[in-house]
């Protein structure tokens, strides 16, 4: 297959600094889409990625997930997109298309889903390199329409950070009357907090901080609960249907889960791995109370929810960086100095 030559930005090693890279894309086959990369969303799943913290990455690795850009050229076979439209890639650009997760719009948890990076590219034999880079090349099946009235580089995030917290709500059946709290605010927490208030359900923050009050509240919340007060977190034992527990690191589930109703679910889209301290049962059993798990959503979930946002002219939070500037966005990020998500201007690599 012909490739051809492209700037990319990445790393070779999980001890390195994110450097200029070249790496080679595929021409587009009849079934593909080139995408012109305007801005790509930077997430803690980059930085993962790029530092092995989940003790798989293959190197040279390119992260980026979370893409929106310009189509420049797209396949004979292609139907959905045409040259000069405004598009996004998610966090998939592949899956097997026929288990039954595929089936139900459910690639996200297909065996065989090939992540935007970190992934196995069947037409060139390598892994998958994400979106910071010039340009990217993606089957039209998993490319994605964008709402014309929304600012291009606030639509980034929600490819991820959003449709983590969109998939649950949507899941967990969200709306007017349903009693919502997230766990942390951050680029998922924030996400959380406008889109369950623009599904009209009731939201409140789980903070530990009581700075963070005014912030929740601008973005939708209707109120604030902080995590450390015993007496506040008594005041809400048993209230409420759906948790969302954006928080990237292990901590304790046990207060939280007082705090669901009869039938609640606690959801975890934040954190991968061992859960420290242990999860007490007795509160789920009295309860039938639950500890669940999600991930992203499928190309048909994510769609809706683009349209969604376009509809209600929801973006994300985001402070604009160059390419340049990304190792130090990495570690501001491991401090939560962010409000509430990097996004890259792709142009900085052009120049």
């Amino acid at each position: 297959m012909t490739v051809k030559n492209i700037k990319a930005f990445g790393t070779e090693a999980a001890d390195a600094l994110l450097e200029p890279l070249d790496i080679n894309r595929r021409e587009a086959t009849p079934k593909d889409v080139e995408i012109d990369i305007l801005y790509c969303g930077v997430c803690h799943s980059d930085l993962h990625f790029a530092r092995n913290d989940w003790g798989f990455s293959v190197y040279p690795v390119v992260p980026g997930h979370e893409i929106v850009g310009k189509v420049t050229h797209v396949g004979d076979d292609v139907t959905k997109f045409q040259t000069g439209q405004l598009v996004a890639v998610g966090c998939l650009v592949d899956s097997c298309r026929t288990c039954n997760n595929c089936k139900n719009d459910l690639e996200q948890y297909c065996p065989e889903w090939v992540g935007t990076y970190g992934g196995h590219d069947k037409h060139l034999n390598s892994p998958t390199f994400g979106g910071y880079s010039e340009s990217i090349v993606v089957d039209e099946d998993f490319v994605l329409s964008i709402p014309e009235n929304l600012d291009l580089a606030g639509i980034a995030p929600i490819l991820c950070a959003g449709i983590t917290t969109w998939s649950p709500l949507r899941y967990w059946n969200v709306g007017k009357g349903t009693k919502v709290a997230v766990v942390g605010l951050g680029g998922l927490g924030h996400m959380a907090i406008k889109l369950a208030h623009a599904l009209e359900a009731e939201v409140t923050l789980f903070s530990r901080s009581p700075k963070k009050t005014q912030d929740a509240m601008d973005l939708g919340a209707d109120k604030v609960v902080i995590s450390t007060d015993e007496d506040q977190m008594n005041d809400v034992q048993g209230y409420y249907d759906v948790i969302i527990d954006t928080v990237p690191y292990a901590h304790d589930l046990n207060p939280y889960i007082g705090t669901l109703n009869t039938s609640g679910t606690l959801v975890l889209v934040g954190y991968l791995g061992p859960m420290d301290a242990m999860v007490n049962s007795i509160p789920m059993i009295m309860g039938r109370k639950a500890v669940a798990g999600s991930l992203i959503g499928g190309i048909a979930e994510t769609q809706e929810l683009l349209d969604f946002c376009g509809k209600h002219n929801i973006t994300s939070e985001i402070e604009i960086i160059n390419i340049q500037d990304v190792n130090e966005a990495y570690e501001r990020m491991l401090k939560s100095d962010v409000h509430y998500r990097f996004v890259i201007d792709m142009a900085s690599l052009k120049s």
